[in-house]
């Protein structure tokens, strides 16, 4: 992780995608890293959040390579009741987005939206925004920590 920390922005922007992946990463070390070695706020924040985003929403369109037909197949489940979750999902079920931020189940999340086709624009909204807040506060609890040392 210490490559990615002397990266700086660029180590930031990988480190935040590669943890939005199915991959196991931590983002917040790099990110801690970088922003102890005196670099800006805002390109920092930029540089995690557009990464993370860009990771999660490749966890999205990864699980729409999947085929609903597998649903219906291999877990026995009837198509009408499956056109109504898949139409609740399109719905509001998108902005289910908001938590692909959480570890360990975000990636799911993300994928389970991309198979089930949720509205796109509410996806990404809605993910971009929760992981824009997370690293705030990650941010922000940095800073903190930092100024009581």
């Amino acid at each position: 992780m210490e490559f990615l920390i002397e990266y700086g922005y660029i180590g930031v922007f990988v480190a935040s995608f590669l943890a939005a992946t199915i991959l196991p990463f931590s983002s917040e070390v790099v990110l801690t890293g970088v922003l102890l070695a005196g670099a800006a706020y805002w390109p920092c924040m930029v540089a995690a959040t557009l990464g993370n985003f860009l990771g999660g929403m490749s966890c999205y369109w990864l699980g729409m390579l999947g085929k609903v037909e597998w649903i219906e197949k291999y877990l026995k489940l009837d198509p009408s009741k499956l056109e109504k979750v898949q139409n609740w999902i399109k719905d509001k079920g998108s902005w289910m987005g908001f938590f692909v931020f959480l570890p360990g189940i975000g990636d799911f999340i993300a994928v389970a939206l991309g198979f089930l086709r949720a509205n796109i624009w509410i996806v990404a909204i809605s993910m971009f925004l929760g992981k824009a807040i997370r690293y705030w506060v990650w941010m922000e609890f940095v800073y903190k920590v930092q100024d009581m040392l």
